[in-house]
């Protein structure tokens, strides 16, 4: 079978269950395509046959026996953020270029669990701070919409993966943006989860207070069978919460569009920088939900301008102190003959670590720093409470808030943005994760170069069961979700 890369995870596990297909050639189909395409995209790290075929065979045999769940045999690719036993773990950087973890991340190892066929890592900007994907140690992950442009970031290889049908599912993370954003740049859905409902143990930390897992897919649906695996209590970690996992496959059709209240932001369609046609897209999904039953309501969010300082004070802030622990004796990278300690140190670090993750270690520990602690670290962290009741504030008055997922489309691969251009460009997505909110991404068309552009919903504490339902009945009634770049349509 050649189309085996176009069906939905629903139709994977429905082939897989009633034998038209065993989880053997389906996982053996993606790694055709991989060998075929990938040197184009770029999207893998690393990719592992020999693994993946013995899980294949592992889950053909619980096929057989009867004893198999939801997504037995079904493949999919980790960002290289998520530890994987056995197998090199990088974050994208030459830090941890030689490092194999001794254990799984718990994303991982629920994964393994549930029968979940591992394809490989992939591609991501160097320890999650970037906007491209250009800033790894292993080079640009291509847009497949346009191999001349970036598929966005942190978590461009994960996004890359899916839209070139290279893998049906991939974990991601996202600490200011870096699901959704690269969702929206390549025509994906992509789901930021409310603060601690995915575990982060295992998860390479940028900045703990905002870092979370989630899904990324085709289609909403996708992302809830993944959903249903990764999301729980771990006492692993202690940021995870203890509250009950709705089952967000059966919850797909719980939420009625009809009257539901959609917050749109004065501030919002208003931001210096947003791109016309996307703005344009973007309300005319709006228009769409609201011919569905939705009701569109007018609302302020203040505290708009303060998102992108409050933001990059914090997260260098914490970046700074957990990328302390690469210093050259622990793990990672170790240069080669220092005369001293402090020149281990120094050159260990300045030799690993790349030019955007040494800025955002240099702004954390200034911010840190005595006599600055106070003025900018305390403060943006005070900041960041009004930004968090400016939004409940707001859910008050409606269910979810819309905007666009980023202000423009993708950008093309060195278009050399400055640190603040490309800071400037998380300005929706970064107050999701400064409130520990849950958001999500949903393809809604293309600008005139046939790049994709994303909408965002943002919703209430826990409530990525509606999130997931309200884009679901969307993609019901549009098909934004199923068109493909000409990359994905080839076959192996």
């Amino acid at each position: 079978m050649t189309d085996l890369h176009r069906l939905s995870i629903r139709e994977m596990t429905e082939g897989l269950k009633s034998a038209q297909f065993s989880s053997r050639e389906l996982t053996q189909h993606y790694l055709d395509r991989i060998a075929k395409i990938d040197d184009r995209v770029k999207s893998y790290v690393t990719v592992t046959p020999e693994q993946a075929l013995a899980q294949a065979d592992a889950a053909d045999n619980l096929l057989k026996s009867g004893t198999a769940g939801v997504l037995t045999g079904v493949p999919l690719a980790h960002k290289d953020i998520f530890c994987t036993q056995g197998i090199k773990t990088t974050a994208g950087s030459k830090m941890l270029d030689n490092f194999v973890s001794p254990y799984d991340a718990t994303v991982v190892a629920k994964a393994k669990a549930a029968g979940l066929v591992t394809l490989g890592k992939v591609n991501m900007d160097e320890f999650a701070m970037g906007s491209t994907s250009e800033s790894s140690f292993y080079g640009a992950t291509k847009n497949p919409w346009n191999l001349e442009h970036v598929p966005g970031g942190s978590s461009g290889g994960s996004a890359a993966v899916v839209a070139a049908d290279l893998a049906p599912l991939a974990t991601g993370t996202d600490t200011g943006g870096s699901i959704r954003q690269p969702a929206s740049f390549c025509g994906l859905t992509g789901l930021k989860p409310t603060y601690g409902r995915v575990s982060r143990f295992g998860m390479i930390a940028f900045a703990s207070s905002l870092d979370q897992g989630g899904p990324m897919a085709r289609s909403a649906e996708d992302c809830a069978f993944l959903m249903n695996t990764i999301a729980g209590h771990d006492l692993k970690d202690s940021t995870s919460i203890n509250k009950e996992v709705d089952d967000y496959v059966a919850n797909l059709n719980a939420t009625a569009v009809k009257g539901l209240r959609i917050g749109i932001p004065k501030q919002y369609f208003n931001v210096q920088g947003l791109d016309a046609e996307v703005k344009a897209r973007v309300e005319e999904s709006l228009k769409k939900l609201q011919d569905m039953g939705a009701t569109l309501v007018e609302i302020d969010l203040n505290m708009t301008e303060a998102y992108v300082p409050t933001y990059y004070l914090i997260a260098p802030a914490e970046a700074s102190s957990n990328l302390s622990r690469y210093d050259g004796v622990r793990y990672g990278y170790r240069c080669e003959n220092p005369t001293d300690i402090l020149d281990l140190y120094k050159r260990s670090r300045s030799e690993a670590f790349g030019a955007e993750v040494q800025r955002r270690i240099l702004i954390g520990t200034y911010a840190l720093s005595a006599g600055y602690y106070d003025a900018y670290y305390v403060k943006a962290q005070k900041v960041r409470r009004l930004i968090q009741q400016d939004f409940l504030k707001a859910f008050e008055n409606v269910d979810v808030i819309a905007a666009p997922s980023a202000p423009t489309t993708a950008y093309k691969i060195g278009a050399n943005l400055s640190p603040t251009e490309m800071y400037l460009g998380d300005i929706y997505t970064l107050a999701v994760n400064l409130a520990g909110l849950p958001a999500i991404n949903a393809p809604v068309g293309f600008d005139t170069n046939n790049l994709p552009v994303g909408l965002q919903l943002i919703g209430n504490y826990w409530s990525e069961s509606q999130l997931l339902s309200i884009v679901h009945q969307y993609q019901q009634n549009t098909d934004w979700h199923t068109k493909r770049a000409a990359i994905a349509e080839e076959n192996a």
